[in-house]
């Protein structure tokens, strides 16, 4: 069974391409508009998906997924395998070969060195990378020519496709930011809001929180792509403005991330001017259970659960009473539709991946009422439950949407129908999504108690995924504030069951594995809480061809096969 998963992406082939151009630009200006506004241009910074997303256009990881989450190379001549001697038959290395004549979109060569600078960037011991769990296991990289890299693990790393694949990894160029190392990573202004790319697009000018401007690579590998000439990429807002520029008014070509109420979302396509397209891969939107108290009057670097235990939601029994008091198939109907599927799994797709877990599918009141009281917590004269003087009160918040307002005040309603007591904060997406290291209100930072969103990962292999909840990947001051591990969730069997995960090849006992990793998190600890499969929702319009929705990578893949519908 080695590599099996994986040998199928070898015959990969870039999908959904449009009609060959004559010349690159021939058709103009495109409008695209991301409700949740990008705030840096560097993934590696961030682990806002808009930012990934918008910074996609620019700068390219050296392979990719395509819309049915096949790899296929980008940067590189091909995809690495066994039988074609690009992985060693001991599953210890990954050899890349980068495709000849490769220029930066400042006419400079793309080189090896660009390679394994990008992980060292990523890497650094003094740095914060947003990333860091794609890199899971690696020992080196090394430049064994100018277009030849090498990859050494740790370990056997039977699917080794972590490192520089998918828009969540990319390569950047080290002549741009070789002095923006570890520490300094965040000062360098211009190269993470302005960085020199191999995508289709380069930056022209980007206001943050607010606007991009794109004009077409000028040494893009592909003479005649992109077909556009310009790109606009407006942020902000909200998702029902976004939806009702492409699908009503036509003021825009493409709308990410409708996440809209089904009978909204119908009502706008009915003006005829785009269409709205749907795809399930594994976005789940989720409840987050902070396991360190939140007070940002701590000292920073101290939110840990050995030193500072949240003090009610350290008990799993509370964690798991929340969870019981939810009912999401209520939460599918009145926000996503057939868009959207219960489920009590953070990975939920592909289908072998996916626990049987069912539990959290029933809401039971009485049941969550029942272990609240198990584990001392009384109601008090106004029915909000109280433990040795302290109140069951949660400060739970999320990003500025309608769908999300409306899951929070079903949630608190439920909440209060158990003794719990729920205060509410809604934050701008562009600032909660954010990569500023000095605001309060990001998801990284955490200052609540629950928190909601939505996250997946790229490809159809969760080991880069279920790796970043390991416990060195807590955000903290010294990584300025990056890492998935939101929750401080840290528990050393889970860790040595995610490094067992990166050195098995048999595909029954990964899928296994990765069962267990994901039901640690979830039916087991109930440190995340999932709510629902959400399909993905955008919108192109009439006039724009080549969109192939992918929910395996970025949804912006392939806008460098774009183009005017005449």
């Amino acid at each position: 069974m080695r590599l099996k998963l994986i040998l199928l992406a070898t015959a990969a082939a870039l999908a959904g391409a449009g009609p060959a151009h004559a010349e690159r630009g021939a058709d103009g200006h495109v409008n695209v508009i991301y409700w949740q506004a990008p705030s840096i241009l560097n993934p590696f910074l961030s682990g806002g998906t808009k930012d990934i997303e918008s910074a996609s256009l620019v700068i390219e990881p050296l392979a990719g997924y395509d819309e049915k989450g096949v790899l296929f190379p980008r940067l590189a001549e091909s995809i690495p395998t066994v039988e074609n001697g690009g992985v060693s038959a001991d599953l210890t290395t990954i050899t890349w070969k980068l495709k000849p004549g490769l220029l930066w979109s400042d006419g400079t060569p793309v080189t090896s060195a660009d390679v394994v600078f990008s992980w060292e960037y990523c890497t650094h011991p003094e740095g914060g990378c947003a990333q860091l769990g794609a890199f899971e296991g690696v020992k080196t990289v090394e430049a064994v020519d100018d277009l030849t890299v090498k990859v050494t693990f740790d370990a056997q790393k039977p699917v080794p496709y972590g490192p520089f694949v998918g828009g969540q990894s990319p390569i950047i160029q080290k002549a741009q930011f070789a002095d923006c190392l570890g520490t300094k990573a965040p000062e360098c202004t211009a190269a993470n809001f302005g960085p020199i790319g191999t995508g289709p697009f380069k930056v022209v000018d980007f206001k943050t929180n607010d606007v991009i401007q794109l004009e077409a690579n000028p040494h893009y590998r592909d003479p005649a792509k992109p077909a556009f000439a310009t790109m606009t990429f407006k942020g902000g807002g909200d998702a029902a403005a976004a939806g009702r520029a492409v699908l009503e008014t036509g003021e825009f070509d493409y709308a990410w991330n409708l996440q809209l109420a089904p009978d909204v979302l119908k009502g706008m396509a009915a003006a005829g001017k785009g269409e709205a397209m749907s795809a399930f891969g594994t976005l789940v939107e989720r409840i987050e259970m902070n396991l360190t108290d939140p007070s940002p009057s701590l000292p920073e670097g101290e939110r840990s659960t050995a030193k500072h235990p949240h003090p009610i939601l350290s008990d799993l029994k509370v964690r798991k009473a929340l969870s019981m008091a939810i009912d999401r198939a209520l939460l599918v109907e009145v926000g996503y539709g057939q868009a959207g599927r219960p489920t009590c799994n953070i990975v939920p797709a592909p289908a072998m991946f996916a626990s049987d877990n069912t539990d959290c599918l029933k809401q039971d009141i009485e049941g969550a009422k029942a272990l609240l009281t198990e584990a001392g917590w009384v109601p008090g004269p106004d029915g909000v439950r109280v433990k040795d003087g302290m109140r069951l009160k949660l400060l739970y918040q999320t990003s500025v949407n309608a769908v999300r307002q409306d899951f929070q005040a079903l949630i608190k309603q439920w909440w209060s129908e158990i003794g719990v007591e729920t205060e509410l904060k809604s934050i701008d997406a562009s600032v909660y999504f954010g990569a500023d290291p000095g605001s309060p209100d990001t998801f990284q930072r955490f200052y609540a108690d629950v928190e909601m969103y939505a996250n997946n990962f790229n490809g159809t292999d969760p080991q880069a995924y279920l790796a970043s909840y390991t416990c060195e990947k807590a955000p903290k001051p010294e990584t300025q504030w990056q890492g998935e591990n939101i929750n401080r969730y840290c528990d050393p069997a889970y860790d040595a069951l995610v490094a067992e995960l990166g050195k098995t090849a048999d595909l029954t006992k990964r899928t296994e594995i990765a069962k267990k990793l994901n039901e640690m998190l979830t039916k087991e600890t109930y440190t995340i809480v999932p709510l629902v499969d959400r399909g993905r929702v955008s919108a192109r319009s009439n006039s724009l061809g080549g969109v192939v929705l992918n929910t395996w990578d970025t949804e912006l893949w392939n806008a460098a096969d774009w183009y005017r519908i005449k």
